[in-house]
């Protein structure tokens, strides 16, 4: 079973968000929203909260938001990430504060559909092929 950084146990929900985290392959990226419907339990929120208190010890950079933007405060590092990875990155428009690329969400989205996670969602989020915006 994982730990969080006090030794405790990790609350089973933080455990199944994790281990989605660590099936995304890298360049890829799934949203908030796209782990719970995988999941079929919880939203965006929740999946979110995980990632906040736990997250740490997985490419939690996999992890975003629907409309592709860098998870703020941690900009930097993420983009790091995308680049040595070769995440499919959208740059940003140059009156755009901090000129901060966005992700190509269009492109990075993983839906996961080459690893299914034992007690995953039927097939994972747009498995019809949509790929729906989450938020």
């Amino acid at each position: 079973m994982s730990e969080n950084p006090t030794g405790d146990a990790l609350p089973e929900y933080a455990e199944r968000v994790l281990d989605v985290a660590e099936l995304i392959p890298p360049g890829r990226v799934m949203t908030y929203g796209d782990i719970a419907e995988w999941l079929g339990d919880g939203g965006p929120r929740q999946v979110g909260r995980a990632m906040a208190l736990y997250g740490g010890a997985v490419p939690w950079w996999r992890v975003v938001r629907a409309d592709g933007a860098l998870l703020p405060g941690h900009e930097l590092r993420a983009l790091n990430h995308y680049r040595e990875e070769g995440t499919p990155l959208r740059e940003a428009p140059s009156n755009a504060d901090g000129h901060v690329p966005r992700l190509d969400m269009r492109r990075a989205r993983w839906d996961g559909a080459a690893g299914a996670v034992a007690g995953g969602g039927a097939g994972g989020p747009g498995e019809d092929g949509g790929g729906g915006a989450h938020t």
